[in-house]
């Protein structure tokens, strides 16, 4: 079952956190998130899991920024959200699809117990300009069967920021360089 808009603000301070939170964004069975000025593109040309991947840093001016295709960018909400005893999931407005925008491209469903801002994955069709503060996304709320245990994570719990892929964390624990061109190998 999906909260109502009226469930979503009755659970608001106990089992659901917004920061911030304004009523104009509570919709019949979501809440619209809006879109943080910070934004971010990976630099590498191979993107490689089991390493940490160099990002570029960009913000968003209040008169746009222009998203090229076929590239992937990585932004935040502005919301920080913390959630209890229900599964929350972020969806793209319709609005934002119909210009050809993916807002997140696989991590729409979140846990039990998440803290902390959504990252999104965001991809476009064709160029399209995007404003900070925006809403962008909707989050909404399915109830949960069976005992619960919360999200743990060393990754992304608790973030500040936009989260770029930790999976390398997972793949590499010793971080060692599984790129053969970053060891020179000179001798002394």
């Amino acid at each position: 079952m999906i909260l109502s808009g009226r469930e979503i603000e009755q659970h608001l301070g106990d089992n659901i956190k917004i920061d911030p939170f304004k009523p104009e964004n509570l919709n019949p069975n979501s809440y619209n998130l809006t879109l943080h000025p910070d934004i971010m593109t990976y630099e590498e040309v191979v993107l490689d899991m089991r390493k940490e991947n160099r990002i570029r840093r960009m913000t968003i001016p209040e008169s746009g920024m222009v998203l090229s295709p076929n590239r992937l960018y990585l932004a935040r909400t502005v919301e920080h959200t913390e959630t209890h005893n229900l599964i929350p999931m972020i969806e793209g407005r319709s609005s934002i699809g119909r210009l050809g925008l993916f807002v997140h491209i696989t991590a729409g469903f979140g846990d039990v117990g998440f803290k902390g801002f959504w990252t999104l994955e965001m991809f476009a069709v064709q160029p399209v300009r995007i404003y900070p503060n925006v809403s962008i996304c909707q989050i909404f709320y399915h109830q949960i069967c069976g005992d619960i245990e919360e999200y743990v994570s060393d990754k992304y719990q608790n973030n500040t920021d936009i989260q770029p892929s930790l999976l390398y964390k997972e793949l590499n624990p010793e971080g060692v360089s599984t790129d053969p061109q970053l060891t020179l190998g000179f001798k002394k």
